[in-house]
Protein backbone atom coordinates (compact mmCIF):
# COMPACT_ATOMS: atom_id res chain seq x y z
CA UNK A 1 0.00 0.00 0.00
CA UNK A 2 3.29 2.03 -0.27
CA UNK A 3 1.92 3.80 -3.48
CA UNK A 4 -1.53 5.14 -1.94
CA UNK A 5 -0.01 6.44 1.46
CA UNK A 6 2.70 8.66 -1.08
CA UNK A 7 -0.26 9.59 -2.77
CA UNK A 8 -2.25 10.87 0.13
CA UNK A 9 1.19 12.76 1.72
CA UNK A 10 1.47 14.83 -1.00
CA UNK A 11 -1.52 16.05 -1.98
CA UNK A 12 -2.35 16.52 2.08
CA UNK A 13 -3.63 20.15 1.02
CA UNK A 14 -6.91 18.60 -0.03
CA UNK A 15 -9.68 17.71 1.96
CA UNK A 16 -10.87 14.87 0.01
CA UNK A 17 -8.27 13.24 -1.85
CA UNK A 18 -8.87 10.26 -4.55
CA UNK A 19 -5.75 7.60 -5.68
CA UNK A 20 -5.58 4.13 -7.63
CA UNK A 21 -4.50 0.81 -7.00
CA UNK A 22 -5.27 -1.41 -9.70
CA UNK A 23 -9.13 -1.43 -10.61
CA UNK A 24 -9.59 0.13 -7.14
CA UNK A 25 -10.54 3.25 -6.36
CA UNK A 26 -9.81 5.04 -3.02
CA UNK A 27 -11.13 7.82 -1.70
CA UNK A 28 -9.58 9.91 1.54
CA UNK A 29 -11.73 11.82 3.77
CA UNK A 30 -8.54 14.56 4.47
CA UNK A 31 -8.87 16.74 7.79
CA UNK A 32 -7.09 14.77 10.25
CA UNK A 33 -6.71 17.53 12.41
CA UNK A 34 -10.73 17.68 12.67
CA UNK A 35 -11.48 13.87 13.52
CA UNK A 36 -12.18 14.12 9.27
CA UNK A 37 -15.24 16.53 9.88
CA UNK A 38 -16.88 17.24 6.82
CA UNK A 39 -17.21 20.93 5.37
CA UNK A 40 -19.74 21.48 2.52
CA UNK A 41 -16.37 21.46 -0.09
CA UNK A 42 -15.97 17.69 1.11
CA UNK A 43 -20.02 16.81 0.97
CA UNK A 44 -19.80 18.60 -3.14
CA UNK A 45 -16.82 16.82 -3.78
CA UNK A 46 -17.47 13.12 -2.85
CA UNK A 47 -20.60 13.60 -5.37
CA UNK A 48 -17.78 14.44 -7.84
CA UNK A 49 -15.75 11.45 -7.20
CA UNK A 50 -18.91 9.82 -7.38
CA UNK A 51 -19.63 10.33 -10.87
CA UNK A 52 -16.00 10.11 -11.90
CA UNK A 53 -16.15 6.77 -10.67
CA UNK A 54 -19.42 6.18 -12.97
CA UNK A 55 -17.38 7.34 -15.69
CA UNK A 56 -13.74 5.06 -15.41
CA UNK A 57 -15.39 2.00 -16.98
CA UNK A 58 -11.84 0.13 -15.89
CA UNK A 59 -12.49 0.86 -11.98
CA UNK A 60 -14.41 -2.26 -10.73
CA UNK A 61 -14.76 -1.44 -6.84
CA UNK A 62 -14.71 1.96 -4.78
CA UNK A 63 -13.02 2.22 -1.09
CA UNK A 64 -13.88 5.19 1.60
CA UNK A 65 -11.59 5.69 4.28
CA UNK A 66 -10.73 8.80 6.37
CA UNK A 67 -7.00 10.07 6.92
CA UNK A 68 -5.06 9.81 10.06
CA UNK A 69 -6.06 6.77 11.46
CA UNK A 70 -8.14 8.50 14.41
CA UNK A 71 -11.65 8.98 12.59
CA UNK A 72 -13.50 7.92 9.43
CA UNK A 73 -15.45 10.77 9.88
CA UNK A 74 -16.79 12.56 13.32
CA UNK A 75 -19.75 14.08 11.70
CA UNK A 76 -20.21 17.58 9.52
CA UNK A 77 -18.21 20.09 10.72
CA UNK A 78 -20.67 22.13 13.28
CA UNK A 79 -19.18 25.02 13.20
CA UNK A 80 -20.76 25.58 9.90
CA UNK A 81 -24.28 24.79 12.04
CA UNK A 82 -24.14 28.32 13.29
CA UNK A 83 -25.48 30.15 10.10
CA UNK A 84 -28.60 28.05 10.55
CA UNK A 85 -31.49 30.60 10.99
CA UNK A 86 -34.21 29.62 9.16
CA UNK A 87 -36.54 26.54 8.18
CA UNK A 88 -35.12 26.55 4.42
CA UNK A 89 -31.33 26.42 6.20
CA UNK A 90 -32.25 22.95 7.66
CA UNK A 91 -34.11 21.29 5.16
CA UNK A 92 -31.59 22.72 2.32
CA UNK A 93 -29.03 20.60 4.31
CA UNK A 94 -30.96 17.64 4.73
CA UNK A 95 -31.81 17.55 1.05
CA UNK A 96 -27.57 18.29 0.29
CA UNK A 97 -27.18 15.44 1.97
CA UNK A 98 -29.95 13.18 0.65
CA UNK A 99 -28.04 13.80 -2.56
CA UNK A 100 -24.75 13.10 -1.70
CA UNK A 101 -25.89 9.60 0.27
CA UNK A 102 -27.97 9.12 -3.21
CA UNK A 103 -24.73 9.63 -5.26
CA UNK A 104 -22.50 7.30 -3.73
CA UNK A 105 -25.83 4.58 -3.26
CA UNK A 106 -25.90 4.87 -6.83
CA UNK A 107 -22.26 4.47 -7.71
CA UNK A 108 -22.16 1.08 -10.54
CA UNK A 109 -19.27 -0.52 -8.64
CA UNK A 110 -18.91 -2.16 -4.66
CA UNK A 111 -18.36 0.28 -2.41
CA UNK A 112 -16.02 -0.59 0.38
CA UNK A 113 -16.30 1.60 4.03
CA UNK A 114 -13.24 1.00 5.68
CA UNK A 115 -13.19 2.31 9.48
CA UNK A 116 -10.87 3.13 12.22
CA UNK A 117 -11.75 5.19 14.85
CA UNK A 118 -14.94 7.39 15.12
CA UNK A 119 -17.75 6.78 12.11
CA UNK A 120 -20.18 9.32 13.65
CA UNK A 121 -23.18 11.03 12.65
CA UNK A 122 -22.87 11.67 8.89
CA UNK A 123 -19.78 9.91 8.96
CA UNK A 124 -22.33 6.85 9.88
CA UNK A 125 -24.53 7.70 7.21
CA UNK A 126 -21.59 7.50 4.82
CA UNK A 127 -20.37 4.32 5.95
CA UNK A 128 -23.98 3.10 6.01
CA UNK A 129 -24.60 3.78 2.31
CA UNK A 130 -21.38 1.57 1.31
CA UNK A 131 -22.49 -1.43 0.15
CA UNK A 132 -19.40 -3.25 2.75
CA UNK A 133 -17.69 -2.03 5.69
CA UNK A 134 -15.00 -3.77 7.48
CA UNK A 135 -13.03 -1.94 10.61
CA UNK A 136 -10.08 -2.14 12.79
CA UNK A 137 -10.33 -2.42 16.29
CA UNK A 138 -10.67 0.67 17.05
CA UNK A 139 -13.84 1.59 15.22
CA UNK A 140 -16.61 3.45 17.02
CA UNK A 141 -19.89 3.69 15.19
CA UNK A 142 -23.20 5.81 15.79
CA UNK A 143 -25.19 9.32 16.18
CA UNK A 144 -24.74 10.74 19.35
CA UNK A 145 -27.30 13.62 18.49
CA UNK A 146 -29.67 13.42 21.47
CA UNK A 147 -26.30 14.67 23.55
CA UNK A 148 -24.83 16.78 21.14
CA UNK A 149 -26.88 18.75 18.62
CA UNK A 150 -30.29 18.07 19.33
CA UNK A 151 -31.21 17.64 15.73
CA UNK A 152 -32.50 14.71 13.97
CA UNK A 153 -32.13 12.29 10.57
CA UNK A 154 -33.81 12.36 7.33
CA UNK A 155 -36.31 10.07 6.53
CA UNK A 156 -33.66 8.34 4.09
CA UNK A 157 -31.10 8.01 6.76
CA UNK A 158 -33.55 6.28 9.46
CA UNK A 159 -34.87 3.95 6.64
CA UNK A 160 -31.12 2.99 5.51
CA UNK A 161 -29.89 2.36 9.15
CA UNK A 162 -33.15 0.53 10.01
CA UNK A 163 -32.43 -1.99 7.21
CA UNK A 164 -29.14 -2.27 8.06
CA UNK A 165 -29.34 -3.29 11.71
CA UNK A 166 -33.24 -3.24 12.58
CA UNK A 167 -35.55 -0.81 14.51
CA UNK A 168 -35.32 -1.43 18.20
CA UNK A 169 -30.95 -1.20 17.93
CA UNK A 170 -31.15 2.43 16.14
CA UNK A 171 -33.48 3.30 18.62
CA UNK A 172 -31.49 2.18 21.51
CA UNK A 173 -28.09 3.60 19.38
CA UNK A 174 -30.08 7.34 19.21
CA UNK A 175 -31.78 7.25 21.92
CA UNK A 176 -28.99 6.70 24.25
CA UNK A 177 -26.59 8.46 22.32
CA UNK A 178 -24.18 5.99 22.66
CA UNK A 179 -21.68 4.07 19.79
CA UNK A 180 -21.22 0.52 18.82
CA UNK A 181 -17.97 -1.17 19.41
CA UNK A 182 -16.48 -3.16 16.81
CA UNK A 183 -17.22 -6.22 18.27
CA UNK A 184 -20.70 -5.19 18.40
CA UNK A 185 -20.90 -3.59 15.03
CA UNK A 186 -19.40 -6.93 14.04
CA UNK A 187 -21.86 -8.94 15.85
CA UNK A 188 -25.13 -7.13 14.92
CA UNK A 189 -23.65 -7.26 10.86
CA UNK A 190 -23.05 -4.18 10.36
CA UNK A 191 -19.53 -5.12 9.24
CA UNK A 192 -18.25 -7.73 7.42
CA UNK A 193 -14.87 -8.78 9.58
CA UNK A 194 -12.84 -6.80 11.63
CA UNK A 195 -9.24 -6.23 11.01
CA UNK A 196 -6.69 -7.99 13.60
CA UNK A 197 -5.37 -4.77 14.07
CA UNK A 198 -4.95 -0.58 13.18
CA UNK A 199 -2.09 -1.03 10.62
CA UNK A 200 -3.83 -3.89 8.84
CA UNK A 201 -6.99 -2.27 7.72
CA UNK A 202 -5.47 -0.61 4.39
CA UNK A 203 -4.15 -3.51 3.13
CA UNK A 204 -7.17 -5.63 3.46
CA UNK A 205 -9.74 -3.24 2.26
CA UNK A 206 -7.68 -3.41 -0.73
CA UNK A 207 -7.60 -7.33 -0.74
CA UNK A 208 -11.02 -7.49 -0.44
CA UNK A 209 -11.84 -4.58 -3.01
CA UNK A 210 -9.97 -6.35 -5.57
CA UNK A 211 -11.93 -9.66 -4.41
CA UNK A 212 -15.24 -8.24 -5.63
CA UNK A 213 -13.72 -6.36 -8.72
CA UNK A 214 -13.15 -9.61 -10.08
CA UNK A 215 -16.87 -10.47 -9.94
CA UNK A 216 -19.45 -10.26 -12.78
CA UNK A 217 -19.78 -6.54 -12.99
CA UNK A 218 -23.87 -6.54 -13.57
CA UNK A 219 -24.83 -8.66 -10.91
CA UNK A 220 -22.83 -6.39 -8.66
CA UNK A 221 -24.20 -3.55 -10.08
CA UNK A 222 -28.33 -5.41 -10.05
CA UNK A 223 -27.97 -6.67 -6.53
CA UNK A 224 -27.37 -3.07 -5.32
CA UNK A 225 -30.32 -1.90 -7.13
CA UNK A 226 -32.10 -4.44 -6.63
CA UNK A 227 -31.71 -3.77 -2.62
CA UNK A 228 -32.00 -0.30 -2.52
CA UNK A 229 -35.54 -0.91 -4.09
CA UNK A 230 -36.60 -3.06 -1.59
CA UNK A 231 -34.99 -0.73 1.54
CA UNK A 232 -36.86 2.49 -0.24
CA UNK A 233 -40.30 0.69 0.10
CA UNK A 234 -39.82 1.93 3.74
CA UNK A 235 -39.68 5.54 2.62
CA UNK A 236 -42.95 6.69 3.42
CA UNK A 237 -44.46 9.39 0.76
CA UNK A 238 -45.90 12.29 3.73
CA UNK A 239 -42.00 12.96 3.39
CA UNK A 240 -40.18 14.24 6.94
CA UNK A 241 -40.30 18.73 6.44
CA UNK A 242 -42.03 18.72 9.77
CA UNK A 243 -39.77 16.82 11.93
CA UNK A 244 -36.53 18.50 10.41
CA UNK A 245 -37.75 22.09 10.31
CA UNK A 246 -39.21 21.39 14.13
CA UNK A 247 -35.46 19.83 15.49
CA UNK A 248 -33.39 22.48 13.50
CA UNK A 249 -35.45 25.40 14.25
CA UNK A 250 -35.55 24.54 17.81
CA UNK A 251 -33.72 26.39 20.65
CA UNK A 252 -32.53 23.47 21.56
CA UNK A 253 -30.56 23.13 18.24
CA UNK A 254 -28.66 25.92 18.57
CA UNK A 255 -28.05 25.59 22.57
CA UNK A 256 -26.24 22.02 20.99
CA UNK A 257 -24.05 24.48 18.78
CA UNK A 258 -23.27 26.60 20.77
CA UNK A 259 -22.43 24.05 24.01
CA UNK A 260 -20.80 21.79 21.23
CA UNK A 261 -18.00 24.16 20.24
CA UNK A 262 -17.58 25.86 23.82
CA UNK A 263 -17.11 22.10 25.40
CA UNK A 264 -19.69 22.98 27.95
CA UNK A 265 -22.77 20.30 28.53
CA UNK A 266 -25.90 21.53 26.57
CA UNK A 267 -28.91 22.35 29.04
CA UNK A 268 -32.54 20.96 26.97
CA UNK A 269 -35.50 22.44 26.89
CA UNK A 270 -37.27 20.88 24.28
CA UNK A 271 -38.31 24.03 22.84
Amino acid sequence: MNGLVTLVAEAGADELITGRQGAVRWVTFNRPEARNALTWNMYSRLIEVCEQVNGERDVRAMVLTGAGGKAFVAGTDISQFRDFKTAEDALEYEARGNLVMTALESVRVPTIAAIAGSCTGAGAAIAACCDIRIASPSARYGFPIARTLGNCLSMPNYARLSALIGFARLKDLIMRARLMDAVEMLACGLLSEVTADEESLPERAQAMAEEVAAHAPLTLWATKQALRRVRDRLIPEGGDSDLIVACYTSSDFHEGVESFLAKRKPIWTGE
